[in-house]
């Protein structure tokens, strides 16, 4: 029984983003996720990337502040209970190894640096773990450096792709000067579509029965549409052509003052908006909803899940928990 135990205990998921950096503690209790403690900084680690793709002390220095005190967090927790993933950033960054080796010292574990791919495959599961379905299904996950668009049905992952584009790097190449413009916006959805047109064109020759956005950009437009009385959360073509119009009213990043948008969200609004307006119009996209789910949940389900299999694999040991999936 206390194999079994052990399978119940405390899971911990590092998110190294490059707008945000995340720490998710939970533990599955009767096969559903309690979350026991979440944390969130937004530190912008990809805009610390210089024209040769180096990431620079200063970001360097938030991320790993960060780290530590994640590390603080995750006192006296069990090393093989805890896992932390890097994405984009560190995915483009030429002096990534340097700052992964500072990171395992500030967190005191391993980092990994997964693939586009492996992103994309995680919010799927992720989102599906919280948000069951046998329905066909698309997830659009939209970080700071990279958009991850996902179609499966039920748990069966169909495709996965990943593009290195996010609302980070677009709102700092179309709007550094805080200005917004209609040429900016038309320009930043210019620069979506080229950078997304690969993608676009297999998806586009997909199905699915419903869209769930699972990144913090779909999260915040979804607030901003439901506390201004524009729509419940749901996003819609209509809806993202509104915050446009509010953009072009504000006329600057720091001027916005949309009910429902965190001060952090405002710098990198507009790269967000232009991203996500191209993929509901190419893609026909009717109606998006926000997802429970993302990266650290698939992180925390597969964990789950590897402890449970070896806790039944022990000779005598109880069965573990399952998963909440279909």
């Amino acid at each position: 029984m206390a194999a079994a135990r052990e399978s119940d205990a405390p899971l911990a998921a590092v998110d190294i983003g490059s707008n945000s950096m995340r720490l998710e503690i939970g533990r599955v209790e009767r096969g559903r996720y309690r979350r026991i403690a979440y944390l969130r900084e937004t530190v912008r680690l990809g805009a610390g990337l210089d024209a040769a793709d180096l990431l620079g002390e200063q970001a360097a220095e938030q991320g790993l502040a960060c780290l530590q005190r994640f590390a603080q967090r995750l006192a006296g927790f069990d090393a093989r209970r805890v896992r932390a993933v890097a994405t984009q950033t560190l995915r483009e960054a030429a002096n990534r190894d340097a700052f992964v080796q500072r990171a395992q010292q500030a967190l005191g574990l391993p980092v990994e640096i997964i693939s586009g791919r492996e992103e994309a495959r995680l919010i799927y599961a992720g989102v599906g773990w919280l948000q069951p379905t046998r329905a066909r299904r698309l997830v659009v996950d939209i970080g700071g450096r990279s958009t991850e668009l996902v179609v499966g049905r039920g748990r069966r992952l169909q495709r996965a792709e990943s593009c290195a584009l996010g609302c980070v790097d677009l709102s700092r190449r179309f709007f550094a000067d805080g200005r917004i413009t209609e040429r900016a916006l038309g320009d930043a959805q210019a620069a979506a579509e080229a950078a997304l047109e690969p993608v676009l064109g297999v998806f586009r020759l997909q199905r699915w029965d419903e869209a769930l956005g699972a990144s913090g950009t779909i999260g915040a437009l979804s607030a901003v549409l439901a506390a201004n009385g524009v729509s419940d959360g749901r996003v819609t073509a209509s809806g993202l052509r509104w915050c446009v119009a509010r953009c072009l009213d504000a006329g600057r990043v720091d001027a916005l003052a949309l009910g429902g948008l965190p001060p952090e969200r405002r710098a990198v609004l507009p790269g967000g908006l232009a991203i996500l307006l191209t993929l509901v119009t190419r893609l026909g996209i009717e109606t998006l909803l926000p997802a429970r789910g993302a990266l650290r949940h698939g992180v925390i389900a597969e964990l789950h899940a590897r402890l449970a299999a070896g806790a039944r694999a022990l000779p005598g040991a109880a069965p573990g928990v399952p998963l909440r999936s279909e």
